[in-house]
């Protein structure tokens, strides 16, 4: 029986949506699933390739930064043929399988040569940001559903004048596997008892902060804040806000350096308020929200002083317990109506489980 009957029979018992494909790449990982409904034969000639090992060894070798990156020309498995990088792969026997899927941000589409619509073969492209100027244009037969900044990043490699990438970033591995059932979200089942012997260690530009938190008197606020910097939310954001005597302000994610990671941002939502008795003295940390008690998302504030008129209004879930100094520190920055003059800037965030 010949490998190619063999990965038929196999691709004809499964059913793809319930597959997904792990790349792996000299930049990182990331997951793609298939629309099997909509490009059945696009799905399985890339399933066919990927366990055959096709693209081990290929590169992106085309991209726009943050706009797409294009992979899969087996001409691209030799560094010394860069002249011909974009020109293999073609041809494979498949026709278009247009269809309504938008190509958005991680959207993964069948590339042809121009002018012929039926030389779709082994070389695609993803879609780093919305590319909707494409919809109905192309094959879309796949889309990253985990990893997309793995993508991001490979698409801000430097490029020639031919829009050729300058450094390899090799396709080391493509593993298909069936799609794992979801895990619980972070922090999900831990006890009150359990979630209270965590603290955050914030590393700021100031120095690091200690956080313990309530998760008695706001435990949802708690696993929330816990989740969101155990995922890597809060890293490389800043404090954003200084009213000296009042508050510090951070968590605003319009200042990460970087999106968010995919597998966290469906954990930024809205939460609703736990109003509780604690009071805001110096120290405490409390979720930032807009005119709407249950508008909090990410942003929270460190009081710098008691500030009774907050109590009952905002929800308390933590205090700092070790680097009152550093918040001091922050709370001296120079500011122009409450924006800090210089950047203070957040490292790190880390949920750590007390010895």
């Amino acid at each position: 029986m010949t490998l190619l009957l063999l990965s038929l029979m196999l691709f004809q018992q499964e059913d793809p949506k319930q597959l997904q494909a792990v790349v792996e790449t000299s930049a990182g990982s990331f997951i793609m699933e298939f629309y099997s409904d909509q490009a059945p034969n696009h799905v399985r000639k890339f399933i066919e390739l990927a366990r055959q090992g096709f693209y081990n060894g290929t590169t992106f070798h085309s991209m726009v930064a943050h706009g797409i990156v294009q992979a899969g020309d087996p001409e691209s498995k030799n560094p010394q043929a860069r002249a011909k990088y974009g020109t293999g792969g073609f041809n494979l026997g498949l026709k278009p399988e247009i269809s309504n899927v938008p190509f958005k941000q991680g959207t993964i589409v069948a590339t042809i040569l121009p002018g012929e619509p039926n030389s779709a073969g082994s070389q695609f492209f993803i879609c780093v940001t919305d590319q909707l100027q494409f919809n109905g244009q192309f094959t879309a037969f796949a889309h990253v559903v985990e990893g997309i900044e793995v993508v991001d990043k490979i698409s801000a490699t430097l490029v020639d004048d031919k829009q050729i990438a300058r450094e390899r970033i090799d396709i080391r591995s493509i593993a298909i596997r069936p799609i794992p059932k979801p895990a619980a979200p972070p922090f999900t089942e831990e006890t009150t008892e359990a979630l209270a012997q965590y603290r955050v260690v914030m590393e700021t530009s100031k120095g690091n902060i200690v956080i313990e938190v309530f998760p008695d008197k706001a435990p949802n606020h708690v696993r929330h804040f816990l989740r969101l910097a155990s995922l890597g939310v809060y890293d490389k954001t800043a404090f954003h806000r200084i009213a000296p005597g009042f508050v510090i302000q951070a968590g605003d994610l319009n200042t990460r350096k970087e999106p968010v990671p995919q597998a966290a941002q469906k954990y930024v939502v809205k939460i609703r308020a736990e109003i509780n008795d604690v009071k805001h003295r110096a120290g405490i940390l409390s979720m930032a929200r807009g005119e709407e008690i249950d508008s909090a998302l990410t942003s929270f504030f460190i009081v710098l002083a008691d500030q009774p008129a907050l109590d009952g209004t905002y929800t308390v879930f933590g205090r700092v317990v070790e680097g009152m100094d550093v918040v001091e520190k922050i709370a001296a920055v120079p500011t122009e109506n409450e924006r800090p003059k210089e950047p203070v800037e957040i490292y790190s965030m880390k949920a750590e489980r007390r010895k």
